[in-house]
């Protein structure tokens, strides 16, 4: 399979193209996801949280309080570390599995899709073939924030602020798409990189 690691800044569109290459044939694998299931009630994960943070965070089925939470580590480094230490090793597992999964199942030149948007903060060592991130100004990621997920201008700094720098993942990637533009150019532009990536694979195949 072809693995292709996504990342980018917080809304700044990665959704919006893992969407789009999902509907062009490739199998997408979300970091978010892999890390509600690494919390759910019953797992280790969870359970060091609790020990870590208090009951406090969790409702009252067990599951995490994912705005308290956040409340808590966004504005204190030391917290957000905490928890970092708590939930990566666990998302990095489960990646690993699935895609040792998605390797025995799916045909050689198969596109793979990771969206991970802490790809650089955690220093993913996965056998990424290549890293694309989205990028938008950051006053459109603010702007974005507040609209959609109503979020104050201060919340929204500090998911941003919290994150590698645009520069650090323009510096990990090897393809960077524009979130800044009409999303049909955003599209077109993710649609033409997605051909480029099934033409890498087939012709790797081929040499192989």
């Amino acid at each position: 399979m072809f693995l292709v690691g996504l990342t980018g800044g917080i809304a700044a569109g990665k959704s919006t193209v893992a969407e789009h290459w999902q509907r062009l044939g490739a199998t997408h694998i979300d970091a978010d996801q892999l890390a509600r299931e690494a919390v759910a009630p019953g797992t280790r994960a969870a359970a060091q949280i609790m020990a870590a943070f208090g009951a406090e965070v969790f409702d009252s089925a067990g599951t995490l309080d994912r705005a308290a939470m956040a409340k808590i580590v966004f504005g204190n480094a030391d917290s957000r570390a905490l928890l970092e230490s708590i939930v990566h090793p666990a998302v990095q597992e489960a990646a690993r599995a699935e895609l040792e999964r998605l390797q025995a199942e799916l045909a050689p030149e198969a596109i793979v899709v990771y969206s991970i948007p802490l790809l650089v903060e955690t220093d993913s060592k996965l056998p990424f073939d290549s890293i694309v991130t989205v990028e938008a100004p950051r006053e459109k990621q603010i702007e974005r924030m507040i609209k959609s997920r109503g979020w104050t201008r201060v919340e929204a700094e500090r998911r941003i602020d919290a994150q590698a720098t645009p520069i650090a993942r323009a510096a990990r990637a090897d393809h960077i798409l524009s979130s800044n533009q009409d999303m049909a150019l955003l599209l077109r532009d993710a649609e033409q990189l997605f051909h480029q990536f099934e033409l890498e694979a087939v012709s790797r195949e081929g040499s192989a």
